[in-house]
């Protein structure tokens, strides 16, 4: 099928769009969206801090420049990215404001990181330069809905 669905979450866990493209997962109501945006943010948070080798490593290459401390700027923590199943895989991409974009494909699906940069393109020219939407407030904008649907439509027909 390819692309199945694609969820918003806003930097405090809140979910701002939700749409589903296809018959491969099942269908949810809004309160199910909602429980899964918030799980899913209070996990992320949870995955971005498990992060012990990282400090480890940075120690070694600080001894290994001749014992001066050379300050370098840490890189911030990821959290969960990828989750894959039997039936789906889930992709997160963070954004630096704390948005979280979670697309929902087909196991096979390839280059899904592609695809979600093109989605925060199409976020980026088109709801964040709306000048209606308010920040953290649900998606509304009708340009974006046509030109992701064109978007998916192209991916999932590829295949």
């Amino acid at each position: 099928m390819g692309v199945l669905a694609l969820i918003v979450i806003n930097k405090a866990g809140g979910l701002i769009y939700n749409r589903t493209f296809g018959d491969g997962l099942n269908q949810l109501n809004t309160n199910d969206y909602l429980v899964l945006a918030g799980t899913f943010h209070g996990v992320h948070a949870i995955t971005a801090r498990l992060n012990p080798i990282k400090d480890f490593m940075n120690a070694q290459q600080q001894q290994q420049a001749g014992g001066v401390a050379i300050p370098t700027r840490p890189e911030p923590p990821s959290g969960l990215e990828v989750l894959e199943s039997e039936n789906f895989r889930l992709q997160c991409f963070n954004t630096l404001t704390g948005t979280k974009f979670l697309l929902f494909t087909d196991t096979l699906q390839a280059n899904v990181d592609v695809a979600m940069r093109r989605v925060y393109d199409l976020y980026s020219d088109y709801v964040m330069k709306n000048p209606f939407y308010q920040l953290e407030m649900p998606i509304r904008c009708e340009t974006f809905d046509r030109k992701l649907n064109s978007y998916i439509r192209e991916i999932n027909s590829s295949r």
